[in-house]
């Protein structure tokens, strides 16, 4: 069986049982209606949504939604939807910043929103954690190199 690739205008269809097709996912409303029915893989739909959806501002309601959840893997799925934002929009908001605060650092938000959100608009418990690391690369590493 050969490999075929899904052009983009005919996405996959969401397999919600299965998790399959989910990264694809464009639409909020979908996501939406997923968090509504408790869909088990309604994280990956939402990380999905991050990579795909132009405005930040539709995103971030529902990776606040997904950090919220009880689910440690959903938690998880949140913060890695959270790093994609950052990553391609530049930007946060102060409820997934707050609920970000209650995750272990270190996780891939942490330095995604380190790396391409404008400093002036992260708290400063984020430059705690980041900041010593940045001066012993630029006082020891960068010089050895």
């Amino acid at each position: 069986m050969a490999y075929e690739e899904i052009p983009e205008s005919q996405p996959a269809v969401p397999d919600w049982e299965h998790g399959t097709g989910l990264i694809g996912v464009r639409d909020p409303a979908v996501v939406d209606a997923a968090f509504e029915r408790g869909e088990r893989h309604v994280g990956v739909a939402v990380i999905g949504l991050a990579l795909h959806h132009p405005d930040p501002r539709t995103i971030l309601p529902r990776v606040a939604q997904a950090l919220r959840a009880t689910d440690p893997a959903r938690q998880h799925q949140g913060t890695v939807a959270l790093a994609h934002v950052a990553r391609l929009h530049h930007t946060t908001d102060p409820e997934c910043l707050a609920l970000l605060r209650t995750q272990p650092r270190g996780n891939e938000a942490d330095d995604d929103l380190w790396d391409f959100v404008p400093r002036r608009n992260l708290p400063w418990w984020l430059w705690r954690h980041q900041l010593p690391g940045h001066i012993q690369w630029y006082l020891f590493n960068r010089w050895r190199h």
